[in-house]
This record gives structure tokens, sequence and C-alpha cells, in this order.
């Protein structure tokens, strides 16, 4: 058993490695250019829209107030006649990278404080390179990618976009195992 405070380096070492990739890929590469669409008629659509004054927020549209409305014929029609959409409204103004980015260290940060916590439980200071990038990158990817994946089974979100997350998410998890099995207590 390795304790986490022998693990801190690579902890936050990782997560600055994983920081930088992915604002490489996200910022310098065109592999994410294409995961929203414009909206048709996008003016439109946004003045229709502002003077409702939807607060920010998750949304479904249609969305029945419970079941029984749910199997009503009111709602088949609504289904029908769309559009059927989620929905995420967020502040209107100028927007900031900087509560994302900090929220995304900590996050990734996080991914690697559990990632850690397995490792350490199941290996001690010592332990083979290979081992811990098996065990750490195994856990790693599944805190940066598998969860992706209900997004597109029960929102929707095109499964290409998944696709691509998921394969970002392998890329950050690669990086977080290599970074652990070199920097892995001896």
């Amino acid at each position: 058993m390795t304790g986490l405070s022998a693990l801190w380096l690579p902890i936050l070492l990782s997560s600055v490695i994983v920081f930088i990739v992915s604002s490489v890929i996200h910022m310098a590469l065109p592999w994410h250019k294409n995961d929203y669409l414009k909206v048709p008629n996008e003016d439109r659509l946004m003045d229709a829209m502002r003077p409702l004054a939807v607060p920010p927020g998750d949304y479904m549209v249609p969305r029945p107030s419970g079941r029984e409305e749910m199997r009503s014929p009111a709602f088949a029609e609504k289904m029908k006649k769309g559009p059927v959409m989620v929905l995420t409204v967020v502040p209107s103004g100028p927007g900031s990278m900087g509560k994302s980015l900090v929220l995304w260290f900590l996050y990734s940060a996080v991914v690697g404080l559990f990632a850690a916590y397995l490792a350490g439980r199941a290996l001690r200071a010592g332990a083979s390179y290979l081992r811990v990038f098996q065990l750490v990158g195994a856990a790693a990817f599944l805190g940066y990618a598998v969860a992706l994946w209900q997004m597109s089974i029960w929102y929707r979100r095109k499964w290409s976009t998944t696709v691509k997350a998921t394969v970002d998410g392998l890329v950050y998890a690669l990086l977080t195992a290599g970074t652990f099995g070199w920097l892995w207590p001896r």
C-alpha cells in the first residue's frame, strides 16, 4: 500500500500535463471544430427566445410534468410536432474561460487523486512502471472518458462528439498513467 501523501507530485504534475495537452487539443487542433453545429436562422431563434427570458439552466423541450402527461395524446402530439430538444442556457454577456479553466484543472486533479487512491491501495512503493501505468491508466480513463457515454445514450449527443471526447480521455489517461509510472515512489 502506498499513501496518498507520497503521490502528491504525480497527482499535480499529471493535472498540469493534462491541462496543457487538453488546451492544445481544443485550441490549436481542428479536432473538435464540428462538435456543435450552428443553428439555421440563428438570429431569428435568438430574437424569438430573448423575450422569453429563459434563465440559465438545463431544459428538455417538451417536458412533461409527470408520467400521466407523458402518456397523453397532447404530449405525443408535441413530440411529433417538434422541435424536441435538450437545451443548456448559459448567462448572457461576454464569455469568460477563467472559471471553466480553473474547474477543468481541479477536475483533472480529482481524477488524479482517485487514480492515486486506487493505485495506492493496490500497489506498494517500488511497483513496476508497467503495473502502475496499467492501474492508473484504467482508473483515469474511467474518470476522463467512460462517464461521457451516457450523454449520447440518454441525451442524444452526437456519437461522433462522444467518440472524440473518448479519444481525448484516452490521451489524458495515458499521460496520467505515464506520469504516475515515472514518479511512483521507489
